[in-house]
């Protein structure tokens, strides 16, 4: 869909995201260290892959796009994610022996959303979830790739927390008032995220974080910030604002369709190492210990 760009969300959140300054504190500083931890686990590094749908074999190559960027983030470890697909297709997926959050849509049938949960969970996902922000289109309930999709109540998603035993994950949350109930669900992580701006006017991902963060201060909920997401700058002032993590996505592309899993470990490799530059030169030596205080807001 076309918006007017004085009310494209991806517009807004650009210029959000590009009036947050960094002040440099260097002195006493000393290489960071970007290793983190996410649910449990050891990552290399607080950037993620994004949760792409239905990818092509790119250049001629062997390889389905999802499978690539699966074995990049493997080679590189970081998490994971994946979205809208058949079990054959993550199972492929799950092979490469990367640490994957599968995310599932918001079906009207409830019959598949549960089958494609377990077989996640059968297959060695590292967590699963659901992206809820691809409920509703235009004229109504949204119908992606022929599915018809379903509004989910906050009794039916606790009912997928409950019937895994993996990390539920909630992708498209952008108020207060749903992060709030995700916590409240048992959902183990939320993606702050308007979906590349499925919604004109929608808030900037990094504007509601601090707020988000705030309301789940004392909840054991970790938060993932995506949307607009292309350097080691941007990821540092998700992290900055409140996030535990960043997901890149777009941005991923152009190095997923030429490269494959050697373009996309370049890539994700580069934002990694420029947010190793941007903490060094703020003075934060680990991700743990990044806070918004070198943050400035452009007048």
């Amino acid at each position: 869909m076309e918006y007017n760009r004085v009310y494209d969300s991806n517009v807004i959140t650009q210029k959000y995201m590009d009036s947050i300054l960094v002040e440099q504190r260097i002195i006493g500083s000393k290489v960071a260290d970007t290793s983190t931890e996410f649910l449990g686990t050891v990552f290399s590094s607080p950037v993620m892959t994004p949760a792409f749908s239905h990818l092509k074999n790119y250049n001629g190559r062997e390889e389905n796009g999802l499978v690539e960027y699966s074995l990049a983030a493997k080679s590189l470890n970081i998490l994971n994610f994946c979205g809208m697909m058949e079990n054959d297709m993550f199972k492929r997926i799950a092979d490469t022996g990367a640490k994957t959050a599968r995310i599932v849509k918001p079906y009207e049938d409830n019959g598949k959303i549960r089958d494609q949960l377990q077989f996640a969970e059968g297959v060695g996902a590292f967590a699963v979830g659901m992206d809820i922000d691809h409920i509703f289109g235009e004229s109504g309930n949204d119908i992606c790739a022929g599915e018809k999709m379903a509004v989910q109540t906050e009794d039916r998603l606790e009912s997928y927390v409950k019937l895994t035993r993996l990390p539920f994950i909630v992708k498209g949350v952008l108020s207060v008032r749903d992060a709030i109930i995700c916590a409240e669900i048992g959902a183990k992580a939320i993606i702050v995220s308007h979906h590349h701006g499925r919604m004109s006017s929608a808030v900037p991902p990094m504007m509601v974080l601090p707020k988000i963060k705030e309301a789940l201060k004392d909840k054991d909920v970790k938060i993932i910030v995506d949307c607009g997401i292309e350097t080691g700058m941007d990821v540092y002032k998700a992290l900055a604002l409140g996030a535990d993590a960043a997901a890149v996505g777009r941005s991923m592309m152009p190095a997923l369709e030429k490269d494959g899993t050697t373009g996309v470990e370049r890539f994700i490799t580069h934002v990694t190492n420029e947010l190793r530059f941007v903490m060094s030169n703020t003075g934060f030596a680990k991700v743990s210990d990044i806070d918004g205080s070198a943050l400035w807001m452009k007048q």
